[in-house]
């Protein structure tokens, strides 16, 4: 195994472990109800981060890769995180009791 091979599983790693976490975010963000303490910033910056990271792969055209795939799960997953976001922003700004 070469040194790019090698530097490919390290990211590969580095975007799952990072991914763990997102499926725990959106259910965080769908049974709260509540935009309070999330940053759109944030969710942004980490959007444009994986968007960044399939375009790598796809100027390189790695598109069968296992990196195109969690880059793609992941800016999935975060999409959805921002999609609750706006939604329950709506909720707070309406001053919805999210346990009604």
């Amino acid at each position: 195994m070469g040194a790019g091979e090698v530097a490919k599983f390290l990211e590969l790693v580095m975007i799952l472990c990072f991914g763990a976490a997102w499926p725990a975010s959106i259910l965080k963000s769908w049974r709260s109800r509540t935009a309070k303490g999330k940053s759109l910033f944030f969710l942004c910056i980490v959007l444009a981060g994986y968007l960044a990271g399939l375009a790598k792969t796809v100027l390189l055209d790695d598109l069968g890769s296992l990196l195109f795939v969690a880059y793609s799960l992941n800016f999935i997953m975060v999409s959805i995180d921002t999609a609750l976001y706006f939604r329950n922003s709506a909720l707070d700004s309406r001053n919805i009791d999210p346990y009604a």
